[in-house]
């Protein structure tokens, strides 16, 4: 086999192949004997018809075809070994000449991996902010726990600001009823917003036994972002009672005896939770300090798909939450120009961050353990609630296992990166990330596997970010 290769862009490439046709024997005749089993011709058995009787019955071009469908991956395959190219997405083949007995050629125009010339990453810095954690900070936390631990009572007053109400609900627009627009017996926080526009409002100041009316904009069914007007009564008025906060509730809401001692840890788990932010913040740094230092091609095809997937990602977001896209707009204080604008610098920094990693990864000649890659199916299949054989067999069945090994390796250059990098906070302190455990904890010198796993996570979110 002769293959050639035309660079037509720094991530497109062309690949002439010719194959001699001695080269096709095995995949004609595995084609003469599939389209054997096919055929019924009488005087033969099924998969029992000769070669020349197929040609008659069949034609010589159906079983040419055939085989060339089945040679070309492998010999496609074989010239992107032999010119050392890395494709980034399938390829489009066109079939230039296949003559009997004679030769077949072929082109395929490839998305490929550009060359990327690294600088020196080594000591490469980076700033974070500082880590805030406030005794405001930690009584939002113990709030929240008397709240779950709290009771409701009915009280014979107006509903204010935190009470709870059960209420019913039903709008209308035009004198008739809004389809799936009603609730009846509804619990609801007043204040805590995220229903209708103006139900707060309409609610605070009503008994037990009162209704009013409003005007509020659908966020969800057949008249999302409609105005329609809203009737609400209200029939029952509860304020919720909070446990005392003493050493009684501490050994009932944790396995902790004092509320000093529920104090000391609630303040621990936030400063992990604000280290392993910090840490995010660092690696996502430290990528983008190396982005400014390079330029690197991207390939636009996979741009544009990437593009494609991500609006369509936002827009199932949006419906799933009841939202119209220009609802999203309109909170976010954008316009459709600033959206796009901003969604495809983000896709950009993306491919642009993982083919720097990629790179990485291949110059210091990085591998994965069947370890590593059982270790992280296994938490792809915790984080999206599945079960981990059932994911296992999914990944496998699919062909998705190079995609997971690719995430790995993403992971572990971006360790070593963030390693090598001079990271430090707003006041100038050293972060430590070499060391980080998953659970925000400084651990000795040692789990680097620890480590890596929370790099494969978090190289895996800046390429979905």
């Amino acid at each position: 086999m002769k293959s050639a290769v035309e660079t037509l862009s720094p991530t497109r490439a062309k690949l002439t192949v010719e194959v001699p046709f001695e080269e096709l024997k095995p995949s004609l005749d595995a084609a003469y004997k599939q389209i054997a089993q096919q055929i019924n011709v009488p005087g033969f058995r099924r998969g029992k018809v000769p070669p020349q009787v197929i040609d008659k019955q069949v034609g010589r071009g159906a079983v040419l075809s055939e085989a060339v469908n089945n040679v070309l991956p492998e010999k496609y395959f074989e010239a992107l070994q032999e010119n050392s190219l890395e494709p980034l997405a399938q390829p489009e083949i066109e079939v230039t000449k296949l003559e009997d007995n004679e030769a077949l050629e072929f082109t395929a125009e490839v998305d490929v991996k550009p060359e990327i010339t690294l600088p020196d990453y080594e000591g490469i810095e980076a700033k974070v902010d500082d880590i805030e954690l406030t005794d405001a900070d930690v009584e939002e936390q113990i709030q929240a726990m008397r709240e779950r631990f709290g009771t409701l009572k009915d009280v014979e007053r107006a509903a204010a600001d935190g009470d709870f109400v059960v209420i019913d609900l039903k709008a209308t627009k035009d004198g008739e009823d809004v389809e799936g627009a009603e609730a009846v017996g509804m619990s609801y926080q007043v204040g805590k917003g995220g229903m209708l526009d103006g139900l707060d409002e309409a609610i605070t100041g009503l008994s037990a036994g009162e209704a009013t009316d409003f005007k509020s904009t659908l966020v969800g069914g057949e008249l999302v972002g409609q105005e329609v007007d809203v009737n609400v009564a209200v029939n029952q008025v509860q304020e919720q009672e909070l446990p005392e906060y003493d050493d009684d509730f501490a050994q009932l809401a944790s396995e902790f005896d004092t509320v000093k001692e529920l104090e000391e840890d609630v303040r621990a788990r936030l400063g992990n939770g604000k280290r392993l932010e910090q840490a995010a913040a660092a690696r996502d740094a430290v990528l983008e300090a190396l982005l400014e230092k390079v330029e690197i091609p991207l390939p636009e095809t996979i741009v544009a798909d990437e593009l494609n997937a991500r609006r369509q990602g936002i827009e199932q977001q949006l419906g799933m939450a009841g939202l119209t896209f220009d609802k999203y707009l309109e909170d976010e204080g954008q316009t459709i120009e600033e959206f796009e604008a901003d969604l495809e610098r983000r896709v950009r920094d993306a491919v642009a961050a993982q083919l720097i990693l990629d790179q990485i990864a291949k110059e210091k000649e990085i591998g994965v353990e069947q370890q590593e890659l059982t270790e992280h199916m296994m938490r792809r299949a915790q984080q999206s609630g599945q079960d981990p054989q059932e994911f296992v067999n999914h990944m496998l069945e699919h062909n998705h296992v190079p995609e997971l090994v690719q995430e790995i390796l993403r992971g572990k250059a971006l360790a070593q990166l963030v390693e090598a990098a001079k990271v430090t906070d707003e006041s100038g302190n050293h972060v430590e990330l070499k060391n980080l455990r998953p659970d925000g904890t400084i651990g000795e010198d040692e789990p680097e596997a620890d480590a890596e796993a929370a790099d494969a996570e978090a190289a895996d979110e800046k390429a979905d970010a």
